[in-house]
């Protein structure tokens, strides 16, 4: 184990100020080293559509500065002294919470997730009160209750969009029993969590069938993914030939958008999951679900232990998210290429690779 620093640290970070969203460098300090803390080195970091929500204040609770990123790869080069899981050197993963209460249902359940008093790796208060940061900067602190091996295999790069895109398809997939092979699924939007989505349905021996709005993603969705089909949501006769079809649906789009043209899709007790973070009402008419006892739910990441599964589950069935690799000084050209939906299909941050603490403002 690494001795423990009991001063705090002074790091570089890319933060955004304001509401433009603009990251530049920031200079601040992690909180000492506590008994159960693991102190990391981040090596990657993943770029998520949330990443743009929050540095845009697109739902109303941003606070500034603040460094994104949780989608965070590292080497722990710190451990507290009541750490049991790490040691000094591996390579570990970081996701979306960075703490909880311990003591409500979802915590005793171990779906921490759902807990009310979670701290978001940035963008909140940890128990100090201190700002959280996330994981486009030089290093973290983190308590090992939120921290996952990433296993022999996976490549750190690699790993990094599973801790959010990965588990993110995964959970409700698990959750509502939605494994057996042989379902037929729909996966709505072909970006970073829904191409994930094409790929560990497909691992788990389901049909999958990608729905987007034009035919311009056909090519990638069938030939480099292996979809089994497509359908164009805006073509009328293909929607309604595939009336009654799926099983279930993964809803990716981070947009507002009408859900009834989907529910059509879903056979008897079909489940729409919705995974997209929208700040707007989304409507339907009963009916729709009614008349075949179908399911609107949503789910939101994955636990701890649904994440390590993930992990796992990649490696045993040779699973890879496909990424673009930037350095830090591409980040706010990555954001804007994301904001288009101009990436296939995760920006990953070369974060050890850009020596950011040398551009520290």
């Amino acid at each position: 184990m690494g001795s423990v620093d009991a001063s705090e640290k002074t790091i570089t970070g890319w933060a955004a100020r304001d509401a433009t969203g603009h990251l530049s460098p920031y200079t601040y300090t992690l909180r000492r080293t506590g008994a159960e803390d693991v102190v990391l080195k981040v090596l990657y970091c993943g770029i998520c559509h949330t990443d743009l929500h929050q540095t845009k204040n697109h739902l109303g609770a941003s606070k500034y500065p603040m460094v994104p990123g949780h989608e965070v790869v590292g080497e722990v080069v710190e451990v507290g002294p009541e750490v049991s899981k790490y040691s000094v050197g591996d390579v570990v993963g970081v996701g979306v919470i960075v703490g909880c209460c311990r003591d409500c249902r979802p915590c005793k359940a171990n779906v921490e997730q759902y807990c009310n008093k979670k701290i978001w790796s940035y963008n909140d208060v940890y128990t100090d009160g201190k700002p959280t940061q996330g994981g486009f900067a030089s290093s973290m602190v983190v308590d090992q209750k939120f921290v996952v091996k990433i296993p022999a295999g996976l490549a750190p790069e690699q790993a990094a969009p599973l801790l959010c895109a990965g588990v993110t398809v995964y959970s409700p997939l698990k959750h509502f029993g939605l494994m057996t092979p042989g379902l037929r699924g729909g996966i709505l939007g072909l970006g970073g969590v829904g191409h994930m989505g094409v790929k560990v349905a497909k691992s788990m021996g389901h049909h999958v069938t990608v729905i987007s709005s034009s035919d311009k993603k056909r090519a990638e969705a069938m030939d480099d993914l292996g979809a089994d089909a497509y359908l164009v949501s805006s073509d009328e006769a293909q929607m309604a030939a595939a009336m009654d079809s799926l099983d279930y649906i993964i809803d990716t789009v981070p947009v507002k958008h009408p859900l009834e043209p989907y529910l059509a899709l879903l056979k008897m007790d079909g489940k729409l999951v919705l995974m997209g973070v929208i700040g707007e009402p989304l409507s339907f008419v009963s009916p729709m679900v009614m008349l075949g006892r179908k399911t609107i739910t949503g789910s939101f990441i994955g636990s701890i232990e649904e994440t390590e599964e993930v992990l796992r589950f990649c490696v045993d069935k040779g699973l890879t998210s496909q990424i673009e690799v930037v350095k830090m000084d591409y980040l706010n050209q990555a954001l804007e290429r994301l904001e288009r939906n101009d990436v296939r299909y995760r920006f990953v941050v070369d974060v050890a690779g850009s020596n950011i603490d040398d551009t520290a403002a």
